[in-house]
């Protein structure tokens, strides 16, 4: 596999990037999507798990209603449209490549009733007379044809997106709406999201679709793949001891404990509690990522224990704690190797 790094016209894996501007709203129009889509032949875990349900494209269209603001009664950007417009970006870029059809979990159910249902209790409610839709939607479109391998672990590249309406003000009139969006890489053992801070845009702030996809397909250009897959292989070949982890789960407990002024000067680390505990008990358990018969682990293995307890974190929170999780094993690998990045956390 040839990764190269995707800025302005450059290829990944010999396909061309070439960024096209779209510079009226009314030119957008999804592509059809059966041209693009190859259907999953199995089932593999969710990228993400928390309290979240798995959707299909389909039911976003025709089951969901679309949220407006209040004010002006203009309506947002739906779910499915940020989809769509990413499988364009995604098929304009990756053109030659397999494409398999959005993963989309959903999660925090709004619900509403029409009209003509305004007296009945909610027992009563046919189906046609409910309305609803997600506060919450997470997506993932994986490239199966664009492959490594790291550790004996088949990757793969999967872009992707969350859209939350609780960062957005429903209540006011039409502003700039946010949405996140990031390319990387998917253990395919796990199911993990492996992200970089060069493949992830944490608000991108747009009035319409087609500065949405401008700002994605800006993304997948500055997305450094080569470098990413790297600093990947890097973390397979530094090792932890058995005592070094146990320092570094011991202070990650502490630290969320720290007043602000200490906090300040150590690096974040963004899981909660309970994730450090899945990570200390997969330490043990877990029998693709955890330790070695005499104690020992490689970085590897406890970067994707960081991404495989960061499954449980709410949608919103979700990609920045995937971020975090690449940053904070990159520090460790640093300091093991005589760096001081993160030094506090295995002092």
């Amino acid at each position: 596999m040839e990764l190269v790094q995707v800025h302005k016209k450059t290829k990944l894996n010999n396909v061309s990037v070439i960024s096209k501007k779209i510079d009226n709203t009314e030119n957008y129009s999804p592509l059809p999507l059966q041209v693009l889509i190859t259907e999953k032949d199995y089932k593999l875990s969710p990228f993400i798990v928390a309290n979240t349900s798995e959707i299909e494209l389909r039911e976003l269209k025709t089951e969901c209603i679309i949220p407006v603001f209040s004010k002006d009664n203009e309506r947002t950007i739906s779910h499915q449209e940020f989809i769509e417009v990413t499988l364009n970006a995604v098929n304009t870029v990756f053109n030659h490549h397999n494409i398999n059809k959005p993963e989309i979990r959903v999660s925090h159910q709004i619900k509403g009733r029409i009209p003509e249902a305004i007296h009945k209790s909610a027992k009563e409610l046919l189906d046609h007379e409910k309305t609803q839709y997600f506060e919450r939607m997470a997506f993932a479109i994986r490239i199966p044809s664009i492959t490594k391998t790291i550790n004996g672990q088949k990757l793969a590249l999967i872009v992707g997106g969350v859209r939350a309406y609780n960062k957005e003000n429903l209540y006011s009139k039409k502003s700039f709406e946010k949405f996140q969006v990031f390319i990387g890489f998917q253990n395919m053992v796990c199911c993990n999201l492996c992200i970089s801070t060069d493949g992830y845009k944490d608000e991108i702030r747009v009035s319409s679709h087609s500065e949405l996809q401008n700002q994605i397909l800006d993304l997948f250009k500055s997305y450094n793949a080569e470098k990413h897959i790297n600093r990947m292989e890097l973390l397979s070949q530094q090792i932890m001891t058995e005592t070094q982890f146990a320092q570094m789960i011991g202070k990650a407990r502490l630290y969320n404990y720290l007043p602000k002024q200490e906090k300040r000067n150590i690096p974040k680390l963004s899981l909660i509690d309970s994730q450090i505990s899945t990570i200390a008990k997969d330490y043990y358990q877990d029998k693709s990522f955890g330790r070695n018969d005499d104690g020992t682990i490689n970085l590897w293995n406890v970067y994707n224990l960081f991404t495989g307890a960061n499954k449980s974190s709410y949608i919103d929170n979700f990609l920045s704690r995937n971020v975090n999780a690449f940053d904070f094993s990159n520090g460790l690998t640093e300091t093991l190797n005589g760096g001081n990045s993160h030094h506090w956390f295995l002092s």
